[in-house]
């Protein structure tokens, strides 16, 4: 389908409503650090296993690092370099950095504590303890000064600050003791840094049991081998943070390479953002540290150690099912479980190849769910070895150090196959492996593309090229996640295997572009940043605006990593005040403010926060699906989409993104039986209110637990002996759902309990399109009193069993409607009622 050619929809322009008010917008760095709180709850939540809240405490100080880093770093540039332009919400750059550090600072005392009340405590309960070191047994001090003499301190290195000596580089996120020495006679004490060194075990086991003491605590405790001759003044601990936020101009870089190389050299040395220190240090220790580093009193964090927490999920791998989730192992997908070996480990040839599947029907890849390997690196596998195919083509963002997608494609270049790979260079904090990806593929005569002017590639795609007995077949796979074989097993990401001809030529094209000199402003199917997504989008909420406006029931879900566009939070606020039913579920990053009166009443906004980070982007726009189109119309079919975009200005406008139609009736069904059960969750989602405070939800007394991603697990293991992940909505699961899905003669989902339509032959034919521009639209009055309309039309509402929608409203042709607000169903019933009565 030409897109280009389909009339422009205008936007719904509501009345009276500013959609530039700055009281409209959240802001990004403070959403972000909500995230992290919900973060940081799962350490908290006492209903978590033992050993997974104290990964979820190592969790947060590496997100918290990222953010310091990334995000402080940002700002500190724009406020060094004058910036006063502000941001959607209204705040400068320099207000926007001080009500971050008013926002972290709680944070991270919050997860000191949890780890000083709770979490230790509970450890030591379940004979796991981490012990000071003047609380281990004299013996046990005495093994610990020996293995600190003969395996620590020969890597210990020293370095005064003194008229004598520079004060010393301070790698980024080290652990560092600073110590104060005075030597016989001296007046004034040396300051001397000692790096806790990142190779020796930080939690130093004492015999074969499981207690501990910390590393940094036996260094401070024989400091006397390490700096003998001297009086030990004074000790405390720090823990640096640098920005990350150094670049060059690319316009002018001379060789992309070279420019990655200087940023990461410079990365090294980049200014510090924030110190962590112990809270008693000496305050000689405190000002040397500061002025040395040029921070100000807001950049210094007085925090109780253990200051760095990352290291302490070396716990979660002790053998103690009793206090960890459990284990689990991503399964088959049933589409391609025929691969199967016959004894003495000879392949069954017999099994049709990963294409001939492909061949008979898209497959939608559910990780980590669906295990990866067996999966897309088995399609790529095929590829590499299957001597018809004629070229393979990949995208890497991110990938494992060990990776064998990488070997695979060094397999095909060896078997004689055109091989071509872009490799993004600029991952931020991948650079580093993904130059070594490069030379070792380029080493291997394999042509690398390393990015492009501008933008960053961040496409999750791979085509293979394949001659076959009726000509040349493309096979493509659109993925949201990176082609990371460990990053599969904990991050929740989909992935489409389809020869679908317009899909992959599409991707011909964007593959073109990474190797020539421009990209193509044309797609038959998928929407590609930055060329047309933003169009694409902008489109389907206008869409739903015009079916709202029309009486039609209207309905947007997208599950996202992030949404910070103001220009797409604003097209949804239109949609919603045309009447739009959305809901959004965003992990992250979000500006909208839902439940605003008259303008966000019908969007509601969650976030789920799991065992798996959930990072798969699904888009789904009702397109009259739920009304009754005429014979002339052409909408009624819901799209589908999903990809490697989220709703971020970065990702629509300076990034190489992809996102895919989903066609298939039954990979929609998988689809939204998703949205339907991360919605219905009341273990771990949590909703936003209009003031951007996140609540999570809790099952009422006696209501049943439903945990998605413990849901879709045991889906996963019960689709082995299925054809598709998911085979329908199983019964047993009060899912609590109203998406709709035509074009296969299935049943549209109620709420549980309530009785299901089947649909019509004619509905099951319906075709996408545009809503039909001419019909003339409702509109949208504000209605009589509340109370009254309910009263007056009670037969025709009802309150149903769902943990999403408050009212259900009975249409003349049967049909049912479901909404959130009391304001909705007023409006509905006096459109549908007040003429006809």
């Amino acid at each position: 389908m030409d897109r280009d050619s389909e009339p422009a929809i205008p936007a719904y322009e509501p009345a009276d409503v500013d959609l530039t008010d700055p009281s409209l917008y959240l802001n990004r760095e403070l959403s972000a650090l909500a995230f992290q709180r919900r973060v940081l709850h799962e350490a908290l939540d006492q209903r978590n296993p033992l050993l997974e809240r104290v990964r979820f405490l190592a969790i947060v100080t590496r997100n918290l690092d990222e953010f310091t880093m990334k995000r402080i770093g940002g700002l500190k540039q724009q406020i060094e370099a004058d910036v006063t332009e502000t941001a959607p919400d209204g705040r400068t750059p320099e207000e926007q950095l001080a009500a971050v550090h008013e926002t972290l600072r709680p944070m991270l005392a919050t997860q000191a504590r949890c780890y000083r009340d709770a979490i230790r405590p509970a450890l030591a309960a379940e004979g796991i303890e981490i012990l000071d070191y003047d609380d281990a047994a004299a013996a046990e001090q005495s093994e610990l000064r020996t293995y600190f003499e003969e395996s620590v301190l020969p890597t210990l290195t020293p370095l005064s600050f003194d008229p004598a000596h520079p004060f010393p580089f301070i790698s980024n996120r080290s652990l560092s003791l600073a110590v104060l020495t005075r030597h016989p006679n001296a007046e004034d004490p040396t300051f001397t840094r000692i790096k806790i060194p990142p190779n020796r075990p930080r939690l130093v086991q004492l015999g074969d049991d499981t207690r501990y003491v910390l590393l940094e605590e036996v260094i401070r405790a024989n400091l006397d081998l390490l700096l003998p001759n001297v009086e030990i003044v004074d000790t405390a601990l720090f823990r640096l943070t640098r920005n990350a936020e150094v670049r060059r101009n690319q316009e002018i870089a001379e060789d992309l390479i070279d420019m990655v190389e200087d940023v990461l050299e410079q990365r090294r040395f980049a200014s510090v953002v924030r110190m962590e220190l112990s809270p008693d240090a000496d305050s000689r220790i405190r000002s040397t540290l500061a002025t040395q580093l040029g921070l100000d009193e807001r950049e210094i964090y007085d925090l109780p150690g253990p200051l760095d927490y990352r290291d302490f999920a070396e716990l979660t791998d002790l053998d103690r099912p009793d206090l960890s989730l459990d284990e689990w192992t991503p399964q088959p997908h049933p589409r391609l479980n025929g691969h199967r070996q016959q004894s003495f480990g000879r392949p069954d040839t017999t099994d049709p190849s990963v294409f001939r599947r492909i061949q008979d029907g898209d497959i939608l890849l559910h990780h980590p769910y669906h295990d990866f390997t067996d999966t897309v690196q088995r399609f790529l596998s095929a590829a590499a070895e299957d001597p018809d195919v004629l070229a393979v083509k990949a995208a890497i963002y991110r990938t494992a150090s060990d990776s064998q997608i990488i070997q695979s494609l060094i397999t095909a270049a060896e078997n004689g196959k055109q091989v071509a790979v872009m490799v993004e260079l600029k991952a931020r904090f991948d650079e580093q492996n993904n130059l070594e990806w490069v030379r070792k593929l380029e080493e291997n005569g394999i042509h690398v593309a390393y990015g492009t002017v501008g933008l960053k590639t961040h496409t999750k795609t791979a085509l293979v090229v394949r001659e076959e007995d009726d000509g040349v077949e493309l096979y493509s796979h659109i993925g949201t996640g990176n082609y990371h074989s460990e990053t599969a097993k904990g991050y929740v990401d989909l992935g489409l295997l389809t020869a679908d001809r317009d899909i992959g030529r599409d991707l011909t094209k964007v593959f073109n572009f990474f190797t020539g000199p421009s990209l193509d402003e044309e797609f038959r199917e998928l929407l590609i940043a930055p060329v047309t997504m933003r169009k694409e989008f902008t489109r389907c909420i206008r869409r739903e605006a015009q079916h709202a406006q029309a009486g039609r029931p209207a309905r947007i879900v997208a599950k996202i990593n992030g949404l910070e566009d103001p220009g797409i939070v604003a097209e949804l606020y239109r949609a919603s005040m045309a009447g739009v039913d959305i809901d959004l579920i965003v992990r992250d990053i979000c500006r909208l403010r839902p439940g605003l009166e008259g303008i966000s009443e019908n969007i509601s906004v969650y976030s789920l926060v799991g065992r798996f980070l959930e990072h798969s982007r699904i888009f789904y726009f009702e397109n009259g699906a739920r009304g009754d189109p005429a014979t002339e119309d052409d909408w009624g079919d819901p799209e589908y989409y999903i990809g490697s975009a989220d709703w971020m200005t970065r990702n629509l406008d300076y990034r190489v993104e992809a996102v895919t139609p989903v066609t298939s009736p039954k990979i929609q069904r998988q689809l939204r039986f998703t949205l339907d059960l991360l919605l219905s969750d009341n273990r771990k989602l949590w909703e936003m209110d209009s003031d951007g405070e996140y609540h999570q939800r809790y099952p009422d007394d006696g209501e049943r637990v439903i945990s998605a991603q413990d849901i879709l697990m045991r889906e996963a293991l019960k689709a082995g002996r299925s054809e598709d992940l998911i085979t329908g909505i199983p019964g047993d699961y009060p899912i609590a759902g109203d998406l709709c899905i035509t074009g296969d003669g299935t049943e549209q989902p109620t709420e549980t309990g309530a009785e299901s339509k089947p649909l019509t032959e004619s509905e099951g034919e319906c075709t996408v399109s545009d809503a039909d521009t001419t019909d003339e639209p409702f509109e949208v009055t504000d209605g009589g009193n509340p109370d009254e309309v309910l009263a007056t039309y009670s037969d025709r509402w009802y309150v149903p069993d769902s943990v999403v929608y408050n009212y259900a409203v009975r249409t003349p042709d049967g049909e049912r409607r479901y909404l959130k607000t009391k304001a909705g169903v007023t409006d509905l019933l006096e459109r549908l009622y007040s003429d006809t009565e």
